[in-house]
């Protein structure tokens, strides 16, 4: 049987969201609070004597102290199996083949599952989805989390980083919407997230996967500027260009530049092009670069490929995106045409549906 641990804290609604998705699967649950004051416990108690769902449910708590890492280890430490999927409780299972994660973790496997996350963001008041690959599954007898934030899976030992031929890809698609909330709940979780990374920093020194996550507490803060300043010093390491954080970070750069008014110096991301310009989130990014340099042509030149491009990480990036950047800039350019053109194949995207009604 897989074994799902999990800590929370203050999320009834979200918690009984996921316990939802988890109704039809015959795991074991492992549940820690780390303090909740919102009715939480009441609603583990619940699902407890509930006898119709699958899943069999292990109640404990842990006392917070500033370490994420340290209270999913407690968490897995509860685990029946020693083979275990980490999930939080502002997730929800979209999909997931259980018979197939559970013939992965019957060979006693050194390899760590990666699973599809998809978080919700939200742009221009429209919903869109950003994919990626996160490692979740995993033996607890061989690594385990270190960091008090955003911590990271490592061996056990602790004896260096974990290498890329490790990580093998599982049938299991989950939605995050903790990118989600009003602007005062994302500044408060952002300077919480802010204060412990600062602590990593103090205790560890700098490290580019600390200083990426530092980037993108100040990024969903708004202040961009300090956001490409942590991205700047963590992009100065060697690092690996296949790694999902590593892509997250340049692009997230690019677009901190953007929206702190330096469009000039983000024209040098024309010099990683070979290394990260295969998806269509990095071409609309360039794109969107170009633009507010005022070079159009080639704007429209990168919209037009991440149309034509399948991989993307960012919902629309290669459709209704790229097609309305597109638009927007002909039409500036006074093609109304071209740009009736670009708005039609964005589909229901909002924007470009208020363009068209302007327009037509």
């Amino acid at each position: 049987m897989l074994s799902i641990c999990m800590i929370t804290k203050n999320e009834k609604e979200k918690l009984n969201r996921c316990l939802v998705s988890l109704w039809d699967y015959a795991v074991e649950l492992i549940v820690v609070d780390t303090g909740s004051s919102d009715g939480t416990v009441e609603i583990l108690e619940e699902w407890g004597q509930n006898p119709k769902k699958k899943f069999t449910l292990k109640k404990s708590v842990f006392e917070w102290r500033d370490d994420f890492a340290a209270a999913k280890n407690y968490a897995v430490s509860l685990a029946g199996n020693d083979l275990v999927f980490v999930l939080d409780s502002d997730e929800v299972i979209e999909n997931m083949d259980l018979d197939a994660v559970q013939r992965f973790l019957g060979g006693g496997s050194d390899k760590i599952g990666r699973i599809v996350r998809r978080n919700q963001i939200e742009q221009k008041g429209q919903v869109n989805y950003q994919q990626e690959f996160i490692a979740r599954v995993f033996d607890r007898r061989r690594y385990k989390y270190y960091g008090r934030i955003h911590e990271q899976l490592l061996p056990v030992a602790g004896d260096g980083q974990v290498a890329s031929d490790v990580y093998i890809s599982l049938p299991i698609t989950i939605r995050h919407d903790g990118y989600m909330g009003t602007p005062k709940q994302k500044r408060e979780k952002a300077e919480r997230n802010i204060v412990l990374l600062k602590q990593e920093l103090a205790t560890g020194g700098d490290d580019p996967y600390i200083l990426y996550q530092l980037g993108k507490s100040y990024y969903m803060q708004e202040d961009y500027r300090e956001a490409a300043e942590y991205f700047s010093r963590g992009l100065s390491f060697d690092l690996n260009p296949s790694l999902e954080y590593v892509i997250d970070m340049v692009e997230t750069y690019g677009y901190a530049l953007l929206n702190a008014g330096r469009a000039k110096e983000a024209l040098m991301f024309e010099n990683i092009y070979d290394e990260f310009g295969e998806t269509a989130d990095f071409k609309l990014l360039m794109g969107l670069i170009y633009m507010n340099n005022e070079m159009f042509d080639a704007a429209v030149g990168e919209f037009l490929s991440a149309a034509g491009c399948e991989r993307a990480r960012m919902q629309g990036a290669n459709s209704f995106l790229a097609y309305y950047n597109a638009g927007v800039v002909r039409e500036c350019l006074g093609n109304t045409a071209q740009a009736i053109q670009y708005y039609k194949k964005c589909g229901e995207y909002a924007p470009a549906k208020e363009r068209l009604a302007f327009l037509e």
